[in-house]
């Protein structure tokens, strides 16, 4: 079984959070991404899951010569940031991409799907 990455782009103008949301589309979002994430689970297929901060609380680390630099914010600047994902395991790139259209439906977004390296025997 190969692992991929389903990953859930935002803009980059908006950095939503759960605490910026309406309680009620809050809860309803909380509701559908729970019902996903629990067929996922029950499936045998969710590895890991994990929404993230948005990219303005990052902290880019740069110790590649002497000296260590830590550099408040994203790495790069894009029009998109990775909002939230999941890891599964699926026994191809269509099943990934099945788990993918049931994500975006589900939420509403954009979902993208890529396959993890593996190391060369």
């Amino acid at each position: 079984m190969t692992q991929y990455l389903l990953s859930m782009p935002h803009d980059s103008a908006e950095e939503p959070t759960m605490a910026s949301m309406d309680p009620a589309e809050l809860e309803a979002t909380l509701a559908v991404a729970g019902a996903f994430l629990e067929e996922l689970a029950g499936s045998g297929a969710l590895v890991f899951a994990g929404g993230l901060h948005p990219p303005s609380t990052a902290v880019t680390v740069d110790h590649t010569g002497d000296d260590l630099a830590l550099t408040d914010g994203p790495y790069t600047q894009a029009p998109e940031y990775l909002g939230g994902l999941w890891v599964v395991e699926a026994r191809d790139r269509e099943a990934a991409v099945d788990w993918a259209a049931k994500a975006s439906k589900a939420l509403g977004a954009r979902i993208e799907v890529r396959a993890f390296q593996e190391v060369p025997a």
